[in-house]
């Protein structure tokens, strides 16, 4: 297929996917993924570098995005519900898979810890989108979910990089990069949010600003072997500090307005491609050849996350705990990338890494189409003066 008709395929594939999101009342998200996976193998597109990096990219906004969704205040109230959540959420996958791969499917101990790594994922990316096209994003058990999520993600990097990276002297100049950057963002970023000469510019140079932030990470976490979205996160979440009186904004109207102008750069192109590049890393050939182990490991990662999540999702919110299991079953954004570091550093064969990938992707669409169509919660719009979580948004 020419190159210059990539593009071409790639925005008619996501316009359609808005419309056929809109039409069917599901997460768009879901949508381009489905399609990345028919027309990947079907082979009317392929990856091509722009396509990965602007779909990595696409990844790092998203976590972005979620961290400066979180609400610190209700973190700290809600500490204890978010990291038992998100905790188990890890750790009872992680075992599980791992300990199915290795001593029943045959695999060697490197490769059944990077299979146990990919599947106890929790997808920010995912859980992010679905809960901003709902409207939840700001509801108590919004936020309860979302920090939860990256609580599980944050153990999955960590167990990705005790496990199996090796430091460099460029590793330790990414965590010095990220956290310098992270704290002069946090102390001089008003500055620029909030000047007269800045600020409602077409130029819209706040927004370029936290897209150069971003790029930052990119480039010293791929130097230092790091995963630029924790950096990424963190940034979301410490300079959306400043807030207004109102606890119902997690924002100052600046930091706001640049959070709708990112979403809407990000929702238009950008996390599109993400998500259909996560469905064209689908081999459907091999998958089939192994189904078996993929079925069985699609279950493994489900039950045990079910067994890790719901009973506390039950104590903690118990409003919405079917629909928080569900989401908290998810996985795309770190389960791709372990399962892409362990092809690469020879962890993990192509039919291995198809498998995983496969199940990566198949909890990212099967959960959240569930959760969405039976399960979704009444949320602030519905409920007008109920309280969440102990607090009124209104």
């Amino acid at each position: 297929m020419p190159a210059d008709a990539v593009p071409l395929i790639m925005g008619i594939l996501i316009f359609f996917a808005s419309l056929i999101s809109l039409r069917l009342g599901f997460s768009v998200a879901i949508i381009e993924v489905i399609l990345g996976v028919l027309f990947g193998n079907l082979g009317f597109i392929q990856s091509e570098p722009w396509m990965l990096y602007l779909a990595t990219f696409g990844g790092i906004i998203l976590t972005f995005l979620a961290g400066a969704e979180i609400d610190l205040d209700l973190m700290r109230e809600k500490y204890r519900e978010s990291f038992l959540i998100g905790f188990f959420s890890f750790i009872i996958p992680f075992v599980v898979v791992t300990a199915y791969t290795y001593y029943f499917a045959g695999w060697s101990l490197q490769s059944a810890l990077i299979g146990g790594t990919a599947l106890s994922t929790t997808s920010l990316a995912v859980v992010y989108s679905v809960l901003v096209e709902s409207r939840m994003c700001q509801t108590g058990y919004g936020k309860i979910i979302m920090a939860a999520t990256f609580v599980t993600d944050i153990c999955t990097a960590i167990a990705l990089s005790v496990l199996f990276l090796q430091p460099t002297v460029y590793t330790l100049v990414f965590i010095v990069v990220s956290l310098a950057v992270i704290y002069l963002a946090m102390q001089y970023s008003h500055l620029l949010f909030t000047h007269p000469l800045i600020k409602n510019r077409v130029v819209e140079p706040e927004v370029k600003f936290v897209l150069l932030l971003l790029l930052i990470f990119m480039y010293f976490g791929s130097l230092g072997n790091g995963q630029a979205v924790l950096p990424a996160f963190l940034l979301g979440l410490l300079i959306a500090k400043y807030r207004t009186k109102d606890r119902w904004f997690t924002e100052t109207v600046e930091m706001k307005g640049i959070s709708v102008k990112l979403r809407i750069i990000a929702y238009a192109v950008i996390t599109p491609v993400f998500f259909i590049v996560g469905g064209m890393n689908v081999s459907v050939p091999m998958i089939l050849s192994a189904l078996g182990l993929f079925v069985i490991l699609f279950g493994l990662k489900i039950f045990s996350k079910f067994a890790g999540v719901y009973k506390l999702s039950k104590k903690f919110i118990p409003d919405a705990s079917m629909y928080s299991t569900l989401l908290m079953s998810t996985g795309l954004t770190f389960g791709t990338i372990a399962s892409v570091f362990g092809l690469s550093m020879g962890y993990i064969n192509q039919q291995q890494y198809s498998v995983l990938i496969g199940v990566v992707i198949a909890s990212a669409v099967i959960p959240t189409f569930i959760a969405q169509k039976w399960f979704k919660p009444l949320h602030s719009e519905d409920l007008g003066d109920m309280k969440f979580d102990g607090w009124n948004p209104q």
